[in-house]
């Protein structure tokens, strides 16, 4: 990869962010664009000594992750609309000193969603979880989609009935918010056509977990779970066993950062690199 005075800088910021799967993506795509652009990471505490950085030095882009998505939301200059109603942003673009955040970790599902041939109009969807990224799903689904009902079941009762309230003014769908238990699992699953697991449970070191009873389970139902390592969870597994349609969520990771890198050069992405070097890195 070409170096010089030209080349415009990308990073992922967080803290802890030395696992990061982002600089390896990212490089190995801006790398077969031919983009003199190199992008790295950064572990920070304070994000908005990071942001008045991006200022100052011309930084072109940041993709923010845990625990600054929130905050770095207050230090943008122009908000995405979607990411506005979401309330948290994972992508900062500097534009001639303009600062534009964006969301694209529902963005992220909805491609993977769209790209699994799923028809999304008209249907029920259950979203499992009711923290970042079941907010960032469930107002993308209502600001991007058409379905008919949006069932919610968490375990933080308040955060679940802000999040009901919410996303209930933002849709034109039925929008209705469940504390997670076995008879509430099995009703939302009665209707859906899809299930959305944005908990949590599956990743390490809940490998071997699963909310959801494998006897609710079962086609035309489809499952997607958001958790990405492992890429078979135990919930994706067992709903492969009950005949249900499955999406990894190594998909929606994909995604993601397609958009991200979209948004960074103002050009397609490219898939196939991208994903490539997700499922090598993962399986390694």
């Amino acid at each position: 990869m070409k170096i010089d005075a030209h080349t415009q800088i990308c990073a992922v910021l967080g803290k802890p962010v030395r696992h990061s799967l982002s600089p390896t993506i990212h490089n190995a795509a801006l790398q077969s664009k031919g983009l003199n652009m190199v992008y790295v990471a950064f572990e920070v505490d304070d994000i908005a000594q990071a942001v008045s950085g991006m200022r100052g030095l011309g930084i072109r882009g940041f993709s923010i992750t845990i625990p600054h998505k929130v905050a770095a939301m207050a230090l943008a200059d122009e908000i995405d609309p979607v990411a506005a109603s979401i309330g948290s942003i994972n992508t900062l673009v500097n534009t001639d000193g303009v600062l534009r955040g964006y969301n694209t970790d529902g963005y992220g599902a909805l491609r993977a969603i769209e790209s699994a041939g799923i028809k999304l109009s008209g249907s029920e969807v259950t979203i499992l979880g009711s923290g970042g990224s079941a907010r960032a799903i469930a107002c993308t689904l209502a600001a991007k989609t058409d379905i008919a009902k949006l069932t919610l079941l968490g375990v933080v009762e308040d955060e679940l009935k802000a999040l009901t309230r919410h996303v209930a003014q933002i849709s034109s769908a039925h929008v209705e918010g469940h504390m997670i238990n076995d008879q509430t699992i099995k009703d939302a699953l009665q209707h859906s056509n899809l299930l959305v697991n944005c908990t949590p449970i599956g990743m390490h070191p809940k490998v071997d977990e699963t909310l959801v009873p494998a006897q609710f389970l079962g086609e035309p139902m489809v499952v997607f779970d958001i958790v990405y390592n492992p890429m078979e969870t135990r919930l994706l597994r067992e709903a492969r066993q009950a005949k249900c349609r499955v999406i990894s969520g190594v998909e929606m990771f994909i995604h993601q950062a397609v958009a991200q890198f979209e948004l960074f050069t103002g050009q397609n992405a490219p898939d196939n690199v991208m994903r490539k070097v997700v499922l090598e890195s993962l399986k390694s």
